[in-house]
């Protein structure tokens, strides 16, 4: 099958072709010619199996063939996605596509100044790409008026959930118009999907094209079990000695990150970190970076790493395990894109190993195991909890629990009764000793 035989219009087939592109992938043949009907979709289909292009054409060809609203131009298709990053991409797809077509588009999203973007609001837009915030941040301004929306896509919805986009999301659709088209994209079809999908779609067209939660057939994926503090000489030594050149690499906090990518540096690997307390402008050019292949290694966490789109990245890296099992899925499927073959390595210590029981079961299988000679874990080091929470984001150690007092009996300020100033000492001298303890998940 071609794109000729979708129904997409000259001027569309034209951009495809401009693109090197000649056959639909899966997604695309599915959901192209439902989309031009007019209709609702769900659709399930993880990155890389070119979903942007397979709303974004139908998309395209829809608002070119209605008639415009007279006068200015008014937003008649908005895009939401979960990340600035993806916003752009969004946005570089839609003016890639509709490069021989009479339409306009914006992207906004949050980390830069809001100024220019409201200048480009005013001049008027058919097609606006955005992430939630920031779109909330022009309605209350008043820049911004959705009454006009046509066609409503959700990219990514389950990163939006997982986000806690979810009360931004209901807040948008309070705002649009009931009559319209609306697609819902999502790598997998958790409940809260199932949910948004019943409230939103309106006799949808269900399109699936990997089996829930299933990462890319075409990533090999491989275990290193190694002890926590030889974590980054590993990584060192794989990326060396067989010649990598393009590693993305996750870890569960920012400050994991800029730690990995400094040490990385001082081995003389060229990397940079990317996550959500970095500039807008720092993590574009450290994408872009990377993309160039000046950058070898590019440490992510998972909210930043989301939807960034890599041509044939060839090697990602789970440093750290992730707490949710689905966010193994998100991240290996960053590689073995497009046809592309990928490999996904986790370095992973003995006190991951629930983690790693938790994402096998997921997957309904056993990962392979090879331990790297030189780098074998050592027996007779024991497993410590995996922090979650606020511990595991910012990097704080644990408060210390006081198992010798009964619950409902909270010292100070806690409003329970006081145990004087002998119980004070106690109490100071117990919190020194937690201090003086090893923080569980810091990684090497």
């Amino acid at each position: 099958m071609s794109f000729d035989t979708l129904g997409l219009s000259a001027e569309l087939l034209r951009a495809v072709a401009e693109q090197g592109y000649s056959e639909p992938t899966p997604v695309q043949r599915q959901a192209i010619p439902v989309i031009l009907q007019g209709r609702d979709i769900l659709a399930g289909a993880q990155t890389g199996t070119g979903k942007t292009a397979g709303f974004t054409l139908p998309l395209l060809q829809r608002l070119n063939g209605a008639t415009p609203t007279k006068g200015r131009r008014a937003v008649r298709a908005l895009i939401l996605t979960p990340t600035r990053e993806l916003a752009a991409q969004v946005g570089e797809s839609v003016d890639t596509y509709g490069r021989h077509l009479p339409l306009t588009s914006a992207v906004i999203f949050g980390g830069v100044k809001i100024n220019p973007q409201i200048q480009k609001l005013r001049r008027g837009v058919d097609i606006l790409v955005a992430t939630p915030g920031r779109l909330l941040d022009h309605v209350s301004q008043k820049t911004l008026d959705l009454s006009t929306v046509e066609i409503l896509v959700l990219d990514e919805a389950d990163r939006m959930l997982d986000m806690g986009f979810i009360r931004d999301i209901r807040r948008i659709l309070a705002l649009l118009p009931q009559q319209r088209q609306n697609l819902l994209f999502s790598a997998t079809y958790s409940n809260a999907i199932r949910r948004l999908a019943d409230t939103l779609l309106n006799k949808p067209a269900l399109v699936e094209v990997a089996r829930r939660n299933t990462p890319a057939e075409r990533v090999a994926q491989v275990i290193h079990p190694v002890d926590r503090e030889r974590k980054r000489e590993l990584l060192s030594f794989m990326v060396g000695s067989q010649n990598w050149r393009q590693v993305l690499v996750f870890t569960r906090t920012k400050h994991g990150a800029n730690r990995l990518s400094q040490q990385l540096e001082k081995d003389g690997i060229r990397s940079a970190a990317i996550h959500g307390n970095k500039s807008q402008g720092a993590r574009t050019r450290a994408l872009q970076g990377f993309k160039g292949g000046e950058v070898r290694v590019l440490v992510a966490t998972d909210i930043a790493a989301r939807g960034l789109d890599i041509d044939q990245l060839p090697h990602v890296v789970n440093y750290e395990l992730p707490n949710v099992p689905e966010d193994y899925v998100h991240r290996i499927g960053r590689t073995g894109r497009a046809g592309n073959e990928g490999q996904a390595v986790s370095l992973v210590c003995v006190d991951e190993h629930k983690l790693l029981g938790d994402i096998e079961r997921l997957l309904k299988r056993d990962l392979p195991r090879v331990v790297v000679s030189g780098y074998e874990p050592d027996p007779s080091i024991r497993a410590e909890p995996i922090q979650k929470g606020r511990a595991a984001r910012t990097g704080a150690k644990p408060k210390p629990r006081n198992s010798g007092q009964p619950r409902g009996k909270r010292t100070g300020a806690g409003g329970g009764p006081s145990k004087g100033a002998a119980g004070a000492k106690r109490s100071r001298a117990n919190a020194g000793k937690s201090r003086r303890r090893p923080t569980p998940s810091s990684p090497a």
